[in-house]
């Protein structure tokens, strides 16, 4: 018989008709399902088809007596919890109650039953049975969602790590273009410029002064033009890697911000795939981006290391130092968000340390094997 797994059932045993006849009576309307064994061993057979609240079990019974079938009972997982009431003669001694303790039981009640005490101390299982219910759905529901934000939280970052892979592929090509086309451009345009210009005519003071405003004018855009496309990617990452673009942004920003850097850097660094070095050279760009504006420092060390399985990349300044719980809980920590986000993909993490007034240092770690 398979019961309705919302309702509370009663297994009743007893080799004695009579007295399981009687517990049925006296059980009906505390329970939606009293279910009756006469032996140990049909006892047995109906756990393993259903589960109860409480068991209700004579001690003694032939065959399988009440202790060895609790014992195996208590060895089944289904029912492995499943409370185990002792019915038996107010002749038995103590240590038949702790040979009963000893095979799982919660309780004992001695024949003759009082009424009221068996129903209330069954009520009490009952009771539990249900609330266990009600807990073990609030566990499933609840793993259930944490499955589903842990599965939604996987696809945003696939998602995210795909448009940042979509967007550097964007960003080299424009700096390609922008650089090959436009400054294709420009050379075309300064030597047409360049021709015009030595056929002018002496007494042609105006248009003299004037194409050597143009020739300015086109210095000026060409060396903006390499300047933008650097940004948008710099040349020197993907042809000479990592290392020499670190030390080629620190010198850059050292001449935009006035903060000196110093660098140091591995005599042989270990390859990175393109994917690494990108996220790797965007963390570190990041990371002077913030000490530019938030640091207040004059100086930053910059050190990286190397061994056969993780490449280290240290930032350190002495500006104001950024406090713990703004580096780890801030919600305005979207800078520090997204390049723990770059470095996940990867196994790699940030690691941030800053003490007011003495600076911040931040530790960068990614591992140098394949993906």
């Amino acid at each position: 018989m398979e019961a309705n797994a919302s309702q509370a059932s009663v297994l009743v045993v007893d080799d004695d008709p009579k007295s399981l006849q009687a517990l049925k009576e006296l059980l009906r309307g505390l329970a939606p399902s009293i279910v009756l064994a006469n032996s140990g061993e049909a006892a047995l057979r109906c756990v393993l088809k259903q589960d109860f609240a409480v068991i209700l079990m004579d001690v003694r019974m032939p065959g399988a007596d009440g202790f060895a079938t609790a014992r195996l009972i208590r060895e089944h997982p289904r029912s492995h919890y499943t409370p185990i009431i002792f019915v038996t003669g107010a002749d038995e001694d103590l240590r038949s109650m702790f040979r009963g303790y000893e095979a799982g039981a919660v309780d004992y009640i001695l024949k003759p039953v009082v009424p009221e005490i068996l129903k209330s101390k069954i009520s009490v299982f009952i009771d539990l049975y249900y609330k266990n219910e009600v807990l073990t759905r609030e566990i499933a529901e609840r793993k259930r969602a944490e499955e589903d934000l842990k599965a939604s939280q996987e696809n945003l970052r696939a998602l995210a790590a795909r448009l940042q892979s979509v967007r550097e592929e964007e960003w080299k090509r424009i700096s390609r273009e922008i650089h090959d086309e436009l400054g294709q451009a420009l050379t075309g345009l300064k030597m047409d410029l360049t021709w015009v210009a030595h056929r002018l005519l002496p007494k042609q003071k105006a248009l003299a002064q004037r194409t050597r405003s143009m020739f300015s004018l086109i210095d000026d855009t060409v060396q903006s033009v390499r300047e933008i496309a650097t940004r948008l990617r710099p040349e020197v990452l993907d042809e000479l890697g990592l290392a020499a673009a670190i030390g080629w942004q620190a010198r850059d920003f050292q001449m935009r911000t006035g903060i000196r850097c110093k660098v140091s850097l591995p005599a042989d660094p270990p390859p990175l795939d393109q994917e690494r070095s990108t996220a790797a050279f965007r963390v570190f760009q990041e990371l002077l981006t913030n000490v530019a504006r938030h640091a207040n420092a004059t100086r930053v060390d910059v050190m990286m290391q190397a061994d056969a399985d993780r490449l280290m990349l240290v930032v350190e300044d002495n500006g104001k130092g950024i406090a713990e719980e703004e580096a780890v809980f801030s919600p305005k920590s979207m800078g520090l968000l997204g390049m723990r986000e770059r470095m996940l993909p990867f196994g790699g993490n940030i690691e941030i340390r800053g003490r007011p007034g003495k600076g911040t240092r931040v530790t960068v770690s990614v591992p140098v094997g394949l993906k």
